[in-house]
């Protein structure tokens, strides 16, 4: 059976790649567990600076398959025991794409509905084509949502907006999605490639030990107190003063060249 997950790297990007077409790359237990087996290898890839996550063919992710098979299913409805044990394993992946350490982008390419859209919300940035359409969807089903999708969107638009729309589900796209800041960047369906090139490449191309320590700023700003939080702000500035890509950095700008960082 082929692999429902891909991945190519090129520049020290990494391009994940949903691919179920067939099924609009909708969710199963399988596909979750492909692509936390996929994300825990580049976690630990020190030459991988971006992950995108992406779908194949006209859509990004369309929520759960709920016309697949129950063996390939999270919620299968054996049992209540059961059914939360493999939803916690699922889950593992929405925490995985949210916490690793190199940044991550979806690149929103089509259709980006209920899990699908928890997976999009857990990445760093999410740019999406014009042909992208959005629904949290879950309420719609009779659900109240899974893979972190409401705890990720109302740390990104704020309480009142996850509030409007996950209790009242409706499709919107991608320029309503920029405007309510659920997307930094919209492009045309025969420029999505290029946008996405030119946001990993920029990316790709940036410190990446202070963009690795920037991360950890921002995780540690979702949770932590700010005497707790100034802590570790300093010691990860305070290493990352101390690399070669610092120095490096400080030259070119008195140089008025473009830095070439080494990662040391």
């Amino acid at each position: 059976m082929p692999a429902q997950v891909s991945c190519s790297i090129a520049q020290q990007v990494a391009t994940v790649t949903l691919d179920n077409p067939e099924r609009r790359n909708a969710v199963s237990f399988r596909l979750l567990g492909e692509l936390e087996d996929v994300l825990g290898h580049l976690e630990a890839d020190r030459s991988v600076r971006v992950i995108v996550l992406t779908g194949s063919g006209s859509s990004f992710c369309v929520g759960a398959d709920l016309a697949a098979p129950p063996e390939l299913r999270s919620l299968r409805g054996d049992s209540y025991e059961e059914d939360s044990a493999r939803l916690r394993t699922a889950s593992h992946v929405a925490q995985r794409l949210h916490s690793m350490p190199q940044v991550t982008v979806a690149a929103i390419n089509g259709a980006c509905a209920g899990a699908g859209l928890s997976l999009a919300l857990a990445a760093d940035l999410r740019i999406a084509s014009e042909a992208a359409v959005f629904n949290t969807a879950f309420l719609s089903a009779g659900l109240p949502g899974d893979l972190g999708g409401v705890w990720f969107l109302t740390r990104l638009l704020g309480a009142a907006r996850a509030r409007e729309l996950f209790l009242l589900p409706e499709k919107f796209d991608a320029r309503r999605a920029a405007e309510l800041g659920l997307v930094t960047s919209v492009a045309a369906a025969d420029a999505f490639g290029a946008l996405t090139d030119r946001v990993t490449a920029r990316l790709a191309t940036a410190a990446p030990l202070a963009a690795r320590a920037m991360k950890q700023n921002l995780l540690a700003a979702q949770t932590l107190p700010l005497a707790d939080y100034l802590g570790g702000e300093v010691d990860r500035m305070v290493r990352c003063f101390h690399t070669e890509d610092a120095r490096e950095a400080a030259a070119a700008f008195l140089e008025r060249r473009r830095p070439v960082f080494a990662g040391r």
